[in-house]
């Protein structure tokens, strides 16, 4: 949780640069049945200010599972990576949907390392995604 005040109007345009959805996972905030918070890419406790360019929309899980990191191990080289940065990166250059889409698959050292350390393949949200699945609401389309 940030420890800045940040403004409505910051909110709202971070949000719409957003599509209102996580950043890493790509949940969208309508079917999450939660408000998505702001994810400092820098947390605050590293230095990283409360500017736009610093800010992007993050389900509460992968805000969490992120807390004060910007680097991960990548599980196949062992290698630490910086995590995957959603307002500066491609999702899709990083990361894809499993064919039930239910999963994310890393692509890359950066994504691999994303997906291990916010844990974006734990089983409550994997369950989830499933009835998502189902319902015909996910995986999102862009």
């Amino acid at each position: 949780m940030s420890k800045t005040y940040i403004p409505a109007r910051l909110r709202q345009e971070v949000a719409t640069d957003a599509q209102f959805r996580c950043g890493y996972c790509h949940t969208t905030q309508h079917i999450s049945g939660q408000l998505l918070v702001i994810d400092h890419l820098i947390p605050e406790a590293c230095g990283g200010l409360t500017v736009r360019e610093n800010l992007w929309l993050a389900c509460r899980l992968c805000n969490e599972f992120k807390g004060t990191r910007t680097e991960a191990i990548d599980p196949l080289t062992n290698d630490s990576v910086p995590l995957f940065n959603p307002r500066t990166q491609s999702w899709e250059v990083h990361f894809t949907w499993s064919e039930d889409g239910t999963e994310i698959i890393g692509l890359t050292a950066i994504g691999r390392a994303t997906v291990e350390a916010l844990k974006m393949n734990n089983d409550v949200i994997v369950a989830a995604r499933s009835l998502w699945v189902q319902a015909g609401l996910h995986p999102p389309v862009d």
